[in-house]
Order: structure tokens, then C-alpha cells, then sequence
């Protein structure tokens, strides 16, 4: 595999965090009194009500997808809201998710988010995610690419240090595995939890079974903060530094049925978690 000119990655990166930003503005710009809302198929199991699709869920992806296809005819894009195949032979994959956290959003809660991330061969190299709340306590573009730095709004930023006081974990509900060591919480956003771990707010991001569009740019950022990635995979957690599609003979398209556990944080602590995880897993 070929190495990026570091020109294009710059571009890409300028492009997702373009895009995050037009995503996040078009997201708080649309009054309540012109929300709709459905649910997408649950598990067996599950209530009907449970994973609901707005119409601002649509409407951002289709905006997000047509500056893509303009810009970079050539490139594949997955969506969370579009079941259009991507294409099998693009180098490039746009991963979108266009509001994650819509349950807060259509509540009223401002902990959501919008996700662009961009992989090449499988592998994420360049992403942004526009979060409604940041460390600066109002809306704003955490972004990155491959061996650059963690940005916010187009400026470097430094990781938070971790405190002297207890720190920070998000993880899905019920009893939480890391109560010892931390303080937990549920965002219900996961790109904004992975952004929130890049920045060093949370100091572990553990999300039990993500799709790939709710990581993708995620993953980008935690890594450009010094963050350890790990997957749990063939029953031992490993580094994720691509995507692995289930069948190799459909590379991109298959990428939609991708879902791994992942812990995102400090690199001392993610040994630690991912045997907490491990044992009580």
C-alpha cells in the first residue's frame, strides 16, 4: 500500500472537518416543530421505540454524501442512514454518521454529534467529529489525520492531563466494571464519547459493540492524542489499526456489517481495563 502524499491528507482532513462543521450547523439549525421521527428494526427482543431515525438523520447524511460525490467522485461512502453499496474496488471509504446520539438530540439533551471519517485500504486516516458540547463548554470540530496532531476549530490540542482528583469513563448501562477505578458515564453518543477520550475528558472510552461509522473518525483523533486503541478480537484484545471486512472479496461493502468491542484511553490504563473487561466480560 502506497503512502498518502502528506498534501492529500491534509485536504482530507480539511474536508472532514469542512463537512463535520456544515453537518453540526444544519443539525441545531432546524426548529423542533419540524422533527420527524421513525424507528429502524430492533433486536429480537427489544422495544420498537428504541432506536429511532430522524428526518435531520436523513437529511444530513444526503447534504454530507453529495459534497463528497462532488468533490471526490471516485471515493466510496458508507452511510448509517443509506443502504446505497459502496464500491468494492474505491481506495478510499467516507464513513458518515450523520447525528449520533439522536435520542438526546430529540430530547432536548445536548450531548450529540456528527461523525466523518475517512479510511483508506481500511484504515482510518483522517477525521472529524462536531460535538454539541466540548471542553470549552459550546459547540465546536475536534479533527485529525494520520501523524498530525488532535485539533479543535483548526487549533492544536494538547490532551487533558489527568487529574489528581477521580477521573472520567464512559460505558454502556447496568453495573459499571470500572467503578473501582473510575467515575462512569453514559453519553449515548459514542463519536462523541471517542472525541471526548481523544481530548482527555473521559480517561477510557469502552463501547461494547460499535458500528463503524459510529468509530471511524473516532479513532482518528484518539490516536493523533497519544490514545491506545485496542479490539477485542479471536478472544484476546488487540490494536485496531484497520477495519476488517467479513468477506475480503467485497471489501468495502461488507465494512457495513463490521462491529467489535473497543476501549479507547491512556495507554497505561488500557491494560488494565481490557483485563477488568476481559474477566468480567
Amino acid at each position: 500500500m502506497r503512502r498518502l502524499a502528506h498534501s492529500t491528507l491534509i485536504e482530507l482532513e480539511r474536508t472532514a472537518a469542512q463537512l463535520a462543521r456544515m453537518a453540526g450547523d444544519y443539525i441545531v439549525s432546524v426548529p423542533t416543530h419540524r422533527l420527524t421521527v421513525g424507528f429502524k428494526p430492533n433486536a429480537p427482543g427489544t422495544h420498537g421505540n428504541a432506536n429511532p431515525v430522524s428526518n435531520v438523520d436523513r437529511e444530513v447524511e444526503a447534504r454530507v454524501r453529495a459534497a463528497i460525490a462532488k468533490r471526490f467522485p471516485a471515493h466510496a461512502i458508507i452511510g448509517e442512514e443509506s443502504e446505497e453499496p459502496a464500491r468494492d474496488d474505491a481506495e478510499f471509504v467516507w464513513v458518515i454518521d450523520p447525528l449520533d446520539g439522536t435520542t438526546n438530540y430529540l430530547n432536548g439533551l445536548p450531548l450529540f454529534s456528527a461523525s466523518i471519517g475517512v479510511l483508506y485500504h481500511h484504515a482510518p486516516i483522517a477525521g472529524a467529529v462536531w460535538c454539541s458540547c466540548t471542553h470549552q463548554m459550546r459547540p465546536g470540530v475536534y479533527h485529525a489525520r494520520e501523524d498530525g496532531d488532535l485539533c479543535f476549530d483548526g487549533h492544536p490540542l494538547e490532551r487533558r492531563t489527568p487529574a489528581a482528583w477521580r477521573s472520567l469513563a464512559s460505558e454502556p448501562g447496568a453495573a459499571p466494571r470500572y467503578g473501582a477505578f473510575f467515575e462512569t458515564r453514559v453519553l449515548a453518543s459514542a463519536a462523541l464519547e471517542c472525541a471526548f477520550a481523544a481530548a482527555g475528558m473521559l480517561q477510557v472510552a469502552y463501547l461494547e459493540r460499535p458500528a463503524i461509522w459510529d468509530v471511524a473518525a473516532g479513532i482518528v483523533l484518539a490516536r493523533a492524542s497519544g490514545c491506545r486503541i485496542v479490539t477485542r478480537r479471536d478472544g484476546a484484545w488487540q490494536p485496531l489499526h484497520a477495519f476488517s471486512a467479513p468477506n475480503a472479496r467485497k471489501r468495502t461493502a461488507t465494512l457495513r456489517a463490521w462491529r467489535q468491542p473497543v476501549l479507547i484511553g491512556e495507554r497505561h490504563a488500557i491494560d488494565r481495563e481490557s483485563a477488568v473487561a476481559t474477566a468480567l466480560a
